[in-house]
């Protein structure tokens, strides 16, 4: 439910508002809270609700993060194989010529990666993927092994690098928001909204006021996990990086 962010709003705000209207329920029914006990409930109640905030905030500064993660990831991944690409002028003709060939068909790929979303699509550009970087490799190896020079090892490096850097991405995309946290932060929410019903002064203003706490905080539910989702959300990682360095090399 997590990568639906929209289906994650509507859950959110059904079993938010559900949780209020029990309250709320339980409120009309045993009318208990005096106006002493009320004050001492407004600030048990105003406690709860700063530390949903809080939750709230930190989660998403954990969502933001990862995004912020993926973007940095992508610009380092476009640099590498651009890189690379510029070294392979330090590489044999005929391995020179092979290598930039099978880069530009990789760097397709890792845009193709980023744009895609149907599951076979991801596991056909992860098969092409692996098949690529082990002729990357063998395409460099050959002449590293029979030129053991500085600038070969550099020109070496720099295909480590380009493959380290699909596995940092890789692993961003995997790093999500734990099942723990959105737990804590459903369960104080909950709670909240039980209170805020259980709390309203009045049978008749409290149930018109019931679907606005549910509703805030099923926004920022769905904001949060918009940009923690890779894939489905809206707030997407754009590959403009890799994408025109892809029109710069097929350019050239």
């Amino acid at each position: 439910m997590f990568n639906r962010p929209l289906i994650f709003f509507a859950f959110s705000f059904l079993s938010l508002w559900f949780s209020a209207w029990i309250g709320w329920s339980f409120f009309k029914k045993h009318l208990t809270l005096s106006d002493e006990i009320r004050e001492d409930y407004g600030f048990i109640l105003a406690g709860t609700l700063t530390l949903l905030g809080l939750i709230i905030g930190f989660t998403f500064s954990m969502a933001t993060n990862r995004y912020d993660m993926r973007k940095n990831y992508e610009e380092a991944e476009a640099n590498a194989i651009g890189t690379e690409y510029v070294r392979g002028d330090l590489l044999p003709a005929d391995a020179a010529v092979k290598m930039r060939s099978l880069l530009r068909d990789y760097l397709d790929q890792r845009v193709r990666f980023y744009l895609a979303r149907d599951k076979d699509e991801f596991r056909q550009i992860d098969a092409t993927t692996a098949r690529l970087q082990a002729e990357l490799w063998s395409t460099i190896l050959a002449p590293a092994e029979s030129h053991p020079t500085p600038i070969m090892a550099l020109t070496v490096s720099g295909m480590n690098d380009v493959l380290n850097s699909q596995g940092y991405t890789q692993a961003a995309y995997w790093n999500r928001i734990p099942t723990a946290a959105w737990a804590l932060l459903a369960v104080v929410a909950i709670g909240c909204n039980l209170m805020v019903g259980y709390g309203s002064h009045s049978v008749k203003a409290g149930y018109k006021l019931l679907p606005i706490l549910p509703l805030v905080v099923s926004i920022a539910f769905m904001l949060i996990a918009d940009i923690d989702t890779p894939r489905h959300g809206i707030i997407r990682v754009n590959p403009q990086n890799l994408i025109s360095l892809a029109e710069s090399l097929h350019s050239h």
